[in-house]
Formats: C-alpha cells, sequence, structure tokens
C-alpha cells in the first residue's frame, strides 16, 4: 500500500521585519520638541545667569557708593567737613549732627537705587536686543528646512516633479516630513510618466491603423467606376477618420503639455497669432466671418508650436461657435504690466458665467458633449489650458457682451 505523501511544510516566517525599527528609548529621538526645549531652554538660562551677574556688579557698586556719608573731623572744636553732606558744618548739636546725617544717607541711598535701577534698564535692554538677534537666528537655522521644503513643492508645482528635497540632518520631525515628501513626489512622478507613456505608445499605435484607412479610402475614391453609394459612404467614413486622427492628435498633444517647458527660445505672439490667422483665414471667410485686430510684438520663452497651437485653437473656436452672419473675430497681442498678453474675441451666442469653467474640460462642450459636435474633438481649449500652463502662464475666459467670448492668455516676458 503506497504511503501517503507528507503535506507540503508552510515556508518559514522571514526574520526580518520592514517596519521601521523602534529606538529602544523613543523619547531620546532628538525630536523637533526636544531641541527647541533644550535650545530655548538654555538661552533663558544663560540670559539669566548674565542678567542676575550684572545686577549683582551692580548693586555692589551702588551699595559701595551709598554705604556712608564720607566726612572729617578737624580743629580743637570738631569743624565736620563733608564733601557729599556739607549741612553737617553748620550743626550746633549732637542731634542736629545726626538729623542731618540720617537726611544725607536717605540722599545718597536714593541716588544709589536711581543709579542702579538705570543701569539695570540698559543691561535689561542690551541682553533684549542679542537675545531677540540670537534668538531670530536660531529660529532661521531651525526653520531653514521649511524653507527648502517650500521651495522643492514651490517648483513641483509648476510641474517640475523631478525635483526632491533631499534633506540632511538630524533624524526629526522634518526629516521625517521631507523624506515622506520626497517618497509622495516619486510616486507622483512614476504615476505621470506610466499615464504619458500609455497616452503617447496609445497615440502611436492608433495613427498606423488610422493613417491606413485614410490611405485605403481615398484610393477607392479616386476609383471613377465606383459606385454612388459606395463614393458617398467612402467620405463619411473619411470624414470619421479624420476626426478620429485629430481626436488622437489633441490626446498626444495634451499629454506632452501637461509637463514643464524645458528647452524653450524666444518666441514672438504676433507671428503666431499671425500664423494662426493665415491659416483659419479660408475657413473664416466660406463662414462669412471677419478677422481682424492688431498684432504688436510680445516676445516669450517657449515652444514655438506649442504657442502656434495656443493662437490657433483658439481662433479655430472663436470662427467655428460664431453668428450665422455679419460675426467677427479679433485677435490682438501686447504687453501689458510686464506680461505678454494674447487676446481673441468674438461675437457668438450668449454664454452664461456658470458655463465657462465647462469649456475647458475635455469633450465638453456649452450644455452639451462635444463628442457630438462637427466643429472639434472637444479638446482645444483642454490643450491651450495645459500648453498656458506649461510655459507658466494662464488663460482667462468672460463672456461677451452681447454674445460670444473675450478669452485672454498671459504669460510671463
Amino acid at each position: 500500500m503506497a504511503s501517503t505523501p507528507a503535506p507540503p511544510q508552510a515556508p518559514p516566517k522571514p526574520t526580518w521585519d520592514p517596519r521601521t525599527p523602534q529606538l529602544p528609548f523613543p523619547w531620546l529621538r532628538p525630536t523637533i520638541r526636544i531641541r527647541l526645549t533644550l535650545l530655548y531652554g538654555g538661552m533663558f538660562l544663560i540670559a539669566g545667569i548674565m542678567l542676575l551677574s550684572i545686577i549683582y556688579l551692580l548693586a555692589a557698586q551702588a551699595l559701595h557708593e551709598g554705604s556712608g556719608q564720607a566726612f572729617t573731623v578737624t580743629g580743637s572744636d570738631f569743624d565736620v567737613n563733608s564733601p557729599t553732606c556739607p549741612q553737617l558744618g553748620a550743626a550746633s548739636n549732637q542731634a542736629q549732627f545726626s538729623a542731618f546725617l540720617k537726611q544725607c544717607d536717605a540722599v545718597q541711598r536714593q541716588h544709589a537705587l536711581d543709579d542702579l535701577l538705570s543701569r539695570s534698564l540698559l543691561a535689561l535692554l542690551g541682553l533684549a536686543i542679542i537675545a531677540f538677534a540670537f534668538g531670530y537666528a536660531m529660529a532661521g537655522r531651525v526653520l531653514s528646512p521649511l524653507g527648502r521644503i517650500t521651495r522643492t513643492a514651490r517648483a513641483v508645482a509648476g510641474s517640475d516633479l523631478s525635483r526632491r528635497i533631499e534633506l540632511d540632518g538630524p533624524d526629526d520631525e522634518l526629516k521625517e516630513l521631507a523624506d515622506t515628501f520626497d517618497d509622495m513626489l516619486e510616486r507622483l512622478q512614476r504615476a505621470f510618466t506610466a499615464q504619458q507613456r500609455f497616452v503617447g505608445n496609445a497615440s502611436h499605435e492608433l495613427r498606423t491603423p488610422l493613417a491606413i484607412n485614410r490611405t485605403l479610402l481615398e484610393v477607392h475614391l479616386s476609383d471613377p467606376g465606383a459606385p454612388v453609394e459606395l463614393q458617398q459612404l467612402g467620405k463619411t467614413l473619411l470624414a470619421t477618420n479624420e476626426r478620429s486622427e485629430q481626436l488622437v492628435e489633441g490626446l498626444l498633444l495634451l499629454a506632452r503639455s501637461d509637463n514643464q517647458i524645458v528647452e524653450r527660445k524666444p518666441v514672438d505672439l504676433a507671428e503666431v497669432a499671425g500664423q494662426a490667422v493665415d491659416q483659419v483665414h479660408g475657413e473664416a471667410a466660406a463662414k462669412g466671418v471677419v478677422i481682424r485686430g492688431e498684432q504688436k510684438s510680445a516676445v516669450v520663452q517657449g515652444n514655438g508650436v506649442l504657442l502656434e497651437r495656443i493662437a490657433l485653437n483658439l481662433v479655430q473656436n472663436a470662427v467655428r461657435y460664431n453668428v450665422p452672419e455679419g460675426g467677427w473675430v479679433e485677435v490682438t497681442t501686447d504687453v501689458r504690466h510686464g506680461q505678454a498678453v494674447l487676446v481673441v474675441s468674438n461675437t457668438g451666442p450668449v454664454v452664461p458665467a456658470y458655463e465657462i469653467d465647462n469649456l475647458f474640460e475635455p469633450f465638453r462642450r456649452l450644455r452639451t458633449e462635444r463628442t457630438g459636435s462637427d466643429k472639434g474633438v472637444g479638446l482645444g481649449l483642454s490643450i491651450v489650458r495645459s500648453v498656458a500652463r506649461a510655459h507658466g502662464g494662464h488663460i482667462v475666459a468672460e463672456p461677451r457682451e452681447g454674445g460670444g467670448l473675450v478669452m485672454r492668455v498671459t504669460f510671463p516676458v
């Protein structure tokens, strides 16, 4: 009879604990609380010792000066001479002499106390100035890691996820905060990188079949012997394919523009706006929309292709979402208050102020989904906002009185 195999043994428990080891005496950890307690307690002790020493020296000097009267007895008639109490010489009897002496002692003692008070106040003022200066310097030294964390957070807010704090020093709360912040930035960077890589790869993979579809459709449409129904279907499919290509390109550009622009070159917004107007001029003429406006030189540091995309998307939207007759689009560039400004205004339907924020959401348009519109893929303003942020600028949309919008994009010069 075959023996029953023994059940597999459980794997041994790991001897290493991945959790942070606990110190045998956690209260000995050099935390900020303990360091500040020792620092300011020591400063208070040193200041108290110095103040007591100064007061002791001043009191000793005051006692020495006011301990008694200096007088001499001369002649056989016991004439008394005192530089500090001259009225002693005028005493005619012992009672009057004692009264004058007591009065002079009181005056001398009061003078010594007044002098002690004035010198003590001066010493206290000097120690206060020294204490404030030393405390300010030490507080700046203790809080300097917070400034480093703040600067790194500000750099990260500008889409520079590669920055790290890498704080050195004692293992206190600030270092723990900095290390936690670095770990969070590391995870965020990996997540953003993976997202952008996925969008880029997906867009690249979608380009190939869309390009093949476009080529096949164009070949079939070029056949003069094709039936009319087939040609109509081919045109419909070609328009759908073109819209899908625009969507893929928009997604790829939106993913790329979320990063900070590293390589910057001087770009004139007037030239960028002029090129955008030239590209949309034919479409505007077909819709009866007049494009006007003066483009003044406004040079910024950035990527010319992305900045041109901003102007092109804004002008295209202004032309497409316009009134059927008598519409116009005004495109201006200028430098105002130290910032380069691109303004695109247009006539069009009335836009409620509470709907403005929805216009910048992907695949959204006024009150409806943009995916159902034949005027675009719904990424134009989303791309504009992302590209503007990547250049350190921002875009503001305002409803125009009478209908339409005023799009204002500002960039640092």
